[in-house]
């Protein structure tokens, strides 16, 4: 046997894994009518019975109503039912990706942004935007913003590389750097811009789901599963790399190796959603930390935790900013920001209030 496998983390407490299963039954229950209440709600009138019938039917069991108004179904399934699954998704991924950023670099502060992934990703989009032509047809800005975040990322890990080693440090720094340059980027392209480019780039960088389809729900979800999947399977390491550096490293575990796979999921998790969806703050930040208040550090509970309740709070927010407003689709990234930023506030209020610590 290992030592990483004598280091193994006990079995939680029975009334931590009753607190556990309440919070993912809770979160499973919220998830399941969140989705059913945003297929309702739109234009073309839907009711609940209808929304869960329909998706019964498409199962072969004809045990609830089908829509009745002549347009409900191809609603349903070609426009909101693709939004909904892409909000799950992307959510989930930066629940995750921010759970996991925070495991490996050890600070609660941490959130995917800061290896550089969603500024690289809003240059790339941005430059397609003003070249315009072919860069902006079909799936061209998306892969371009996918493409350029993946590059930033692996910029950001190279450069903050020093004697075959990666220091947090190091890594958190270099990437403030990459994100000022890139955010340097950004507003040049903004500027040469024309105006209905400049337009694009705003409302780009503002996020939203209004492009989710089944196509871009098939490239999302593979990348997304898979990451979270990885991020899952990397969790037991995170927990021992929380005693220390020197104590992971005595307990069998390569902390170079760990960091380098989760910068690689976390970019992966993180550029496959915003290439589709612009820039959404403050969601990879704020959630592993209520799910850390609610449930405890153990990144084996913590990961896919983070990624149910990711995929809760933006499919709520993406409830919000299609019905806050009649007939409009708000920005979701204004609403997370406006929701998160308070909420992040107040966390820390209350980790000062406890005198340090992660919860």
């Amino acid at each position: 046997m290992s030592a990483v496998d004598t280091a193994a983390p006990a079995r939680l407490p029975a009334a931590h894994r009753g607190r556990t299963a309440a919070v993912v039954a809770g979160l499973t229950v919220a998830l399941l009518v969140l989705a059913v209440l945003s297929a309702c709600l739109g234009q073309v009138p839907t009711s609940p019975a209808e929304v869960i019938g329909s998706v019964l039917h498409r199962a072969g069991l004809d045990l609830g109503p089908l829509p009745a108004h002549p347009a409900g179904e191809v609603t349903l399934w070609e426009v909101r039912f693709p939004r909904v699954v892409l909000a799950v998704l992307v959510g989930a991924s930066l629940g995750c990706a921010g759970a996991l950023l925070q495991g490996v670099f050890a600070n609660p502060l941490a959130e995917p942004g800061v290896i550089g992934v969603s500024a690289g990703a809003a240059v790339g989009a941005c430059a397609a935007i003003v070249l315009g032509g072919a860069f902006t047809a079909g799936w061209a800005l998306a892969g371009a913003a996918f493409a350029t975040g993946l590059l930033t990322t692996s910029l950001v890990y190279v450069l903050s590389r020093s004697e075959g080693r990666t220091e947090v440090v190091t890594v958190i720094l270099t990437g403030v750097a990459v994100n000022a340059f890139a955010g340097g980027l950004i507003a040049l392209f903004t500027f040469v811009a024309t105006p209905a480019a400049r337009d694009q780039i705003v409302f780009w960088q503002l996020g939203s789901l209004g492009g989710a389809t089944w196509d871009v729900v098939a490239v999302v979800a593979p990348l997304a599963l898979g990451g979270i999947a990885a991020a899952v399977v990397l969790a037991p390491k995170l927990d021992l790399l929380a005693l220390g550096e020197h104590v992971a490293r005595h307990l069998g575990v390569d902390v170079e190796r760990v960091r380098q796979a989760a910068i690689v999921i976390v970019a992966v998790l993180v550029c496959s959603g915003v290439a589709f969806t612009g820039i959404i703050l403050f969601v990879g930040l704020v959630v592993p930390h209520l799910m850390r208040i609610a449930l405890g550090p153990a990144h084996r509970v913590l990961i896919p935790a983070a990624a149910l309740c990711g995929a809760v709070v933006l499919l709520a927010a993406d409830l919000g900013a299609r019905t806050l407003v009649e007939n409009a689709d708000l920005p979701l990234g204004m609403l997370t920001s406006l929701v998160g930023g308070p909420v992040f506030f107040w966390m820390l209020r209350r980790t000062r209030a406890r005198q340090g610590g992660w919860a």
